[in-house]
Parts: C-alpha cells; structure tokens; sequence
C-alpha cells in the first residue's frame, strides 16, 4: 500500500464492516465499504469487480465508472 502519492485523488475514510450471512438483510457474508463519496463513481445497483494488492484492495473501474471518476478529479483541480 503506498498511501498519498501523486496520481492519487483523497476522497475519504470508510467505514469497513465484515457483514455476517443472516444478520441484516445479508444472504452471503461479505465486506461493506461504506463511503457516500463511492456512490458517486460506482452507482447503487452497479456491479464492477474487486481485486487484492499488498496492504489491501482495489476496485476495478467499468468505463462509465471511470468517466465519473475522472470528473471528480478535473473538479477537484479547480
């Protein structure tokens, strides 16, 4: 994990929570990453995918995700 660095826009601390099969809703365990700032990249209902890095995770982008993503980022530039 490399932290802050160039080519890295800050959006946010989660809230990450192990969600237990039958406890609230849930019919498989899984993780909840729980940021409002997400919703704006990835649209509640849309699906994209979740890979392992050294230190954590990262989320794979579908091309409109990744459109927004690079809106945020021009927006913040200003």
């Amino acid at each position: 994990m490399s932290g802050p660095c160039e080519g890295k826009l800050f959006i946010g601390k989660a809230d990450v929570y192990i969600h237990i099969k039958g406890k609230s809703n849930a019919t498989v365990t899984h993780v909840d990453i729980e940021l409002d700032e997400l919703n704006d990249i990835i649209e509640p209902g849309e699906n994209t995918y979740v890979g392992s890095k050294e230190g954590g995770v990262f989320i794979g982008l579908k091309k409109e995700m990744i459109l927004r993503a690079e809106k945020i980022v021009k927006r913040s530039k200003k």
